[in-house]
């Protein structure tokens, strides 16, 4: 299990977004489609998801100002750290043909960004029960702002990194 009190000292928040996409122009999206998608999220984060409004109508994306068009989730205290073990340890090796984060990931802030195309990597989540399909995108804050310190971070909390040594198991 990664370390709690060094999550604490170094992350700040984990945010989960959900883009509903094409899925907000179904019909009966908020009776059917969009409760399930909160469900399944809730079940993921441990924490109900907020929804998302759009703040502009596009007429070539068909939506108006206030259609939900997402979901975001924000992470903190133990919830995150409860998160960040089971992404590191359990999903992560779930995911097909992973062979780790490319460095890229990680911006010039410090921030780990990692998108997942369906939410069945989640151990959650049952394909055979699940009626919906989302992606999702998780983005890992730290404390600090600088990208070099930021990946040591996240190299000595396991993250799989390209290029990095995996951190040797105690």
């Amino acid at each position: 299990m990664l370390q709690s009190n060094l999550i604490r000292r170094n992350i700040e928040k984990v945010v989960v977004n959900i883009g509903l996409g094409r899925n907000s122009t179904q019909p009966h999206f908020a009776d059917k489609f969009l409760p399930e998608v909160m469900q399944e999220a809730a079940m993921i984060t441990g924490q109900k998801p907020a929804p998302r409004q759009a703040k502009k109508a596009i007429a070539g994306f068909k939506t108006r100002v206030g259609d939900i068009i997402g979901l975001e989730t924000t992470l903190r205290g133990k919830r995150m750290e409860d998160f960040l073990t089971r992404l590191v340890q359990v999903v992560f090796p779930r995911v097909k043909d992973f062979r780790g984060l490319d460095l890229q990931n990680v911006d010039h802030s410090g921030s780990l960004n990692v998108g997942f195309r369906e939410q069945y990597v989640f151990p959650e989540i049952h394909p055979e029960k699940s009626k919906v399909h989302f992606g999702l995108q998780v983005t890992v804050v730290p404390l600090t702002r600088n990208r070099a310190k930021a990946i040591d971070i996240y190299y000595s909390l396991g993250v799989p990194l390209k290029g990095l040594k995996p951190k040797p198991r105690k």
